[in-house]
């Protein structure tokens, strides 16, 4: 039996050279492939963390506005009130109070729909720039799709 050299699975075909080259470019392949991931990762993990520091303070910032309108409002609902009772002490018949109830009672109506439109506004306003960072975001990502 003669030991044929040019056998492909013969020792004396095996090149070490060979694998260890074509190792070492696979490795270098695989670790410039993940630097770059990495880098890419790192930049999108940057961004989130902007665009959620922005919507976090959009929100705060929303939240004090909305609370101003709500105390705004309580304090506007407290001085008719009291302008309505100071008006029910010099009541001199039944039917004055009946018209000054009356006149009450559709003034406070027509003031309790002024405040819920204008909470309900600023509600809106809050709402559209507490989601505009997270918009804008996306967008950019999506556009990044589209391009790649």
């Amino acid at each position: 039996m003669a030991y044929k050299t040019d056998d492909v699975f013969s020792f004396a075909a095996f090149d070490p050279t060979r694998l260890t080259e074509s190792l070492r470019d696979f490795a270098e392949k695989g670790t410039t492939q993940s630097r770059e991931a990495f880098a890419k990762m790192k930049v999108a993990a940057e961004e989130a963390t902007k665009t959620v520091e922005t919507t976090m303070q959009t929100a705060q910032a929303g939240s004090v506005e909305f609370g101003l309108k709500a105390i705004e409002a309580m304090r506007t609902n407290a001085e008719m009130s009291l302008s309505h009772l100071e008006a029910l002490m010099g009541v001199k018949s039944v039917a004055e109070l009946i018209e000054l109830q009356t006149g009450f009672v559709r003034k406070q109506a027509e003031v309790t729909v002024e405040q819920a439109k204008a909470m309900q506004e600023a509600a809106r306003k809050i709402a559209e720039e507490v989601t505009k960072p997270g918009k804008e975001a996306a967008e950019k990502v999506m556009t990044t799709f589209k391009a790649a």
